[in-house]
């Protein structure tokens, strides 16, 4: 790459321009002059033509006795040099000169557009394994990297372009990227526990953190954009008496760990197992529980009736003791006599008690051939008998209201003497309260008996 190129122009006036293809920093001279040869290589006519290209940036630089003044032309630029054009020269050239006197300006084109690769090299250093800090094992890396110039203004600040020698100035950038490529790779398996036999494996990750520590410093101290990092090879010397011991240590707990991991699966694959057999027990014990408690459901239900006749028989025998003993029981204060109001109570119940049986009977029979899966046999001729007919009457026994009673109730009601012709009753459909022997239906119940037949003698 060129670094200082020949310029053109010639007479009075010059045409300042940069002719060169492979350039970082490149001084424009007239015609014929070498560096440092006399000031007129700074000279520059009043009138002359400058023409930057796209990519360039054309600094022109006028020294001061208080300091340093510059300009900065950015292509595409092709006119003739001004004040107008360069702010600058106002206040160095002024009217004496009356354009006839040339200025003093040194002339830079920067090149901005142009990817610069340079390759590195970082020769063996000692790198260590955490797991043997005092065992060094030889190291070395190879690659490229690229940069341009972004920003020219604080590239001018940090290099001197009038001695810029792009040999040294690669120099020093593969000085940098060597220093912290060796910083990154030295601390890599201490930071990360990585073993250093296994680090050719993560060059990718070598490669990032280089680049993320290359690129402020290459910005900061030489002015350059960093755009790319490509480490090409992280070689170890596997000649080293350290090299053989790493890599048996490494791979006996790369041998243990695989181990671990195995009997690990193996566990898991058992534990697993279990529970899942564990699991389909459960789940066959809840379904079996279920299909029992389904089946004596279902038996309950299809003798739900037996047992409700059984609980009835019980409740209706326990019934039948009491009125036992109410029978029994005398009336008035003596203890002697019939106790009317009790008979008449034990009466009713009787008479509950006997519909209750025969709704049982019935039921019995139902279900009885239900579970036999029969049907009870017509009567003959297909007649229906009609129901027994169901006449209830209230008695009024000593002022209080008692019944209702069945004709088969009133019936033992006159043979105990509680029910005589004078006693009042009534039942629905009577206007009032009658004399029970002014009722039709009950007159028979007060008949005298018929006389029992005599037999004619023995022949």
């Amino acid at each position: 790459m060129g670094i200082f190129g020949k310029g053109s122009g010639g007479g009075l006036m010059n045409v300042i321009r940069c002719d060169q293809q492979d350039y970082i920093v490149w001084k424009w001279r007239p015609n014929g002059q070498e560096n440092n040869s006399t000031s007129r290589e700074n000279s520059i006519r009043w009138g002359s033509s400058l023409r930057v290209k796209q990519g360039e940036v054309a600094v022109f630089v006028y020294p001061q006795k208080d300091g340093t003044l510059q300009d900065f032309i950015e292509g595409p630029f092709d006119q003739t040099i001004k004040t107008s054009n360069f702010p600058v020269l106002t206040n160095i050239i002024g009217m004496a000169f009356g354009g006839d006197s040339p200025f003093q300006a040194e002339v830079y084109f920067i090149n901005l557009q142009q990817n610069n690769q340079v390759r590195f090299a970082v020769p063996y250093f000692d790198a260590f394994d955490p797991r043997l800090p005092d065992h060094g094992v030889p190291v070395a890396v190879r690659g490229t990297m690229t940069f341009n110039i972004t920003d020219y203004q604080q590239f001018i600040q940090l290099n001197r372009l009038v001695n810029f020698d792009h040999e040294q100035f690669v120099k020093q950038v593969q000085d940098a990227v060597r220093r912290n490529v060796k910083s990154v790779v030295t601390n890599m398996p201490q930071e990360t526990g990585m073993p250093l036999v296994q680090i050719e494996r993560m060059i990718s990750e070598v490669n990032d953190r280089a680049l993320a520590k290359l690129k402020p410093r290459l910005e900061g101290d030489f002015g350059v954009n960093l755009k790319a990092l490509d480490i090409a090879a992280i070689d170890i010397n596997k000649e080293s008496p350290y090299y053989e011991e790493l890599r048996q240590l490494t791979a006996g707990i790369t041998a243990e760990t695989m181990r671990a991991q195995r009997d690990l699966n193996i566990k898991n694959m058992q534990d697993t197992q279990e529970l899942n057999r564990q699991n389909m027990e459960e789940t066959m014990r809840i379904q079996r529980e279920e299909a029992q408690r389904a089946q004596r459901l279902q038996t309950e239900t299809q003798f739900i009736g037996a047992h409700a006749i059984d609980q009835q028989a019980a409740v209706l025998k326990a019934g039948a003791e009491s009125l036992g003993q109410m029978g029994q029981m005398g009336g008035g204060e003596g203890g002697g006599g019939m106790n009317a109001a009790g008979m008449m109570t034990g009466m009713m119940m009787g008479g509950a008690m006997g519909q209750q049986m025969a709704g049982m009977m019935g039921h019995m029979g139902q279900y009885w051939q239900q579970a036999q899966g029969a049907t009870p046999p017509p009567m003959q001729g297909g007649a229906v008998p009609p129901p027994m007919p169901n006449v209830q009457y209230f008695v009024a026994v000593g002022g209080q209201q008692t019944g209702p009673f069945s004709m088969l109730q009133l019936s033992q009601l006159v043979q105990n003497g509680n029910l005589t012709p004078q006693t009042l009753v009534w039942r629905q459909g009577m206007a009032g309260w009658e004399a029970a022997a002014s009722v039709p239906e009950l007159s028979a119940l007060f008949a005298p008996p018929s006389a029992s037949p005599v037999p004619p003698p023995m022949p």
